[in-house]
């Protein structure tokens, strides 16, 4: 599986990287829908949601407090952020890649209409 996730992490293609450590890669979206608008992306490979094992749960952790540690270092902690994994074509997954958006920096409403 090659996606444009997997060439982030290979440095093949450039990113606003402003997290990374063995685990997991986090970068500034490149189409932002609010002021702070960045994707956490496991450097293993997962497709889905529906992908994960008992073997990703150390990853998918690390995921949760990296996205905490994100939302102080943007001041976005105590006014509030929203957090959203998209699981396949209904879902909305774009890439499939499986991914976090931290979102925040102005008030999101609704989820859904």
């Amino acid at each position: 599986m090659s996606t444009i996730f997997s060439k982030i992490i290979a440095r093949e293609i450039p990113a606003d990287i402003v997290y990374e450590d063995d685990l997991v890669l986090a970068f500034k979206d490149i189409a932002p829908q609010a002021p702070v608008h960045i994707l956490i992306i496991p450097k293993q490979e997962i497709a889905t949601a529906n992908d994960v094992t008992e073997a990703d749960e150390l990853t998918l952790g690390r995921m949760m407090t990296v996205a905490a540690k994100i939302a102080k270092d943007n001041n976005i902690d105590e006014s509030g952020y929203r957090l959203i994994i998209n699981c396949n074509e209904d879902g909305g997954q774009e890439v499939f890649h499986l991914h976090m958006h931290i979102i925040g920096g102005r008030k999101l409403g609704a989820m859904l209409p």
